[in-house]
């Protein structure tokens, strides 16, 4: 009963996040990761809102026989906010609902700003074959706008923090990636696998085979700079260094790993032009087959 009173404390004196902003829609993704949310929430001791977001009437929709447009235009996120509220009724979970009105991505971000919370919930549906190569409008913005962390949920998957697969590639941004995921492996007694990749083509291999062997030496620095970091506080680790297509790497290793979660480091409030497609966070999280968590620097 100590042991297990001392790892509460642990818990309670390394959580991660205060509050937790959830997005839903209605759909069945971003009910998992609600689902899922809650759990992180129960576990972190958070507070939490969730959010609903409606488009904004521009007064150029049809209102023949419409008394009130804008009240039928709420309806579908009063819809799922009151769904939302039955769940958490279900779950015990005290939650804040807000519907909100206006561009999607921006009423997320700003509520985020406004409520303070240090992570964003958000669902991603299946996996389509347009959703390997891309995340979705409003996911893509809203990592692309906020500085807050963002943990996206795939369809069907759990959130878990025993088996974290890290990327990094010694910048700044994969820093702040490094000290969250070694902060939950230690919350949770969770084990990391730690990967850097050399991003390079088979052409550029063979046409300059010395550049990219300094390269594959900076990145097992990288990858072992973490696993001493790692050990330091007790947490086994794991490196790995890939050549070839960053994304493609990054979800492999996951796959191969039975990953609970992906964590990698993005830049802070950057705006879309820094998340364009074909990027590695939007890809990894596109195919990725477990959370990914954003970590914002």
């Amino acid at each position: 009963m100590r042991k297990a009173s001392s790892l509460r404390q642990k818990r309670l004196h390394m959580a991660k996040y205060r509050k937790i902003l959830i997005a839903v829609d209605g759909s069945e993704s971003s009910k998992n990761a609600l689902h899922q949310a809650f759990k992180l929430a129960n576990e972190e001791k958070c507070w939490i809102t969730v959010t609903a977001v409606v488009s904004p009437y521009d007064g150029e929709v049809e209102t023949l026989g419409i008394a009130d447009i804008r009240a039928v235009l709420r309806k579908p996120c009063e819809d799922a906010l009151a769904e939302v509220n039955k769940i958490a009724t279900t779950e015990r979970m005290l939650i804040k609902t807000v519907c909100e009105e206006g561009e999607i991505y921006e009423r997320i971000v700003d509520l985020a700003d406004a409520e303070n919370c240090q992570v964003i919930v958000m669902g991603r549906r299946g996996r389509s074959k347009t959703e390997r190569t891309r995340v979705g409008h409003v996911t893509a913005r809203v990592i692309g706008h906020t500085s807050r962390d963002v943990l996206v949920v795939p369809a069907g998957t759990v959130i878990g923090w025993k088996k974290i697969v890290l990327a990094t590639d010694g910048s700044r941004q994969s820093s702040a990636a490094v000290e969250r995921a070694i902060a939950f492996a230690q919350s949770y007694g969770g084990g990391l696998r730690v990967l850097s990749v050399v991003d390079v083509t088979g052409e550029f291999h063979a046409e300059a085979p010395q550049v990219v062997e300094e390269l594959v030496r900076k990145a097992k620095t990288y990858t072992a700079a973490v696993k001493q970091k790692a050990a330091a506080v007790g947490i086994q680790t794991e490196t790995f260094v890939a050549e070839g297509d960053a994304a493609d790497a990054v979800t492999e290793l996951a796959r191969t790993e039975n990953a609970d979660v992906i964590v990698v480091g993005s830049h802070g409030r950057t705006g879309l032009r820094r998340l364009l497609m074909g990027s590695v966070t939007e890809r990894i999280i596109g195919s990725a087959s477990c959370p990914v968590l954003v970590v914002k620097s």
